[in-house]
């Protein structure tokens, strides 16, 4: 849902992201490092990740990668956007943050196997009891 992308970026941009962020870099990758779950599911490890890993290729300056609070998905991380073409990825370990990186960042095909399409209505997933 377009409308609910867009809110996630304003309250990106409430929390000190510059708007002009989007127009400075090429693209702009957000992993949820905090929230409810995210935080519990190594998503720290896939910032990390994709933060050397750009650094590494020279790519800093092109592509910014930014640890951001929940993205209102718990359950479904650890989450990563990706702007400005706004793709979702969920469950994003070790393995997808590679492909992430070497299909999407580096080759510029979104990783449809990683890809995440918010359902409608309730976009937390149910807790277990």
């Amino acid at each position: 849902d377009r409308r609910f992308a867009f809110g996630v970026y304003l309250r990106l941009i409430a929390l000190g992201f510059s708007e002009h962020a989007r127009f400075v870099f090429e693209r702009h990758v957000f992993v949820c490092t905090g929230g409810k779950t995210c935080g519990s599911q190594d998503s720290a490890a896939t910032f990390d990740y994709l933060k050397g890993a750009i650094r590494d290729a020279g790519l800093a300056q092109e592509v910014r990668i930014n640890q951001s609070g929940c993205m209102g998905q718990c359950g479904y991380g650890p989450m990563v956007v990706v702007y400005p073409e706004d793709v979702w990825y969920a469950g994003v370990d070790a393995a997808g943050a590679k492909r992430i990186l070497d299909e999407h960042l580096l080759g510029g095909t979104p990783v449809e196997a990683l890809r995440y399409i918010a359902p409608p209505g309730e976009y937390k997933k149910p807790k277990e009891s």
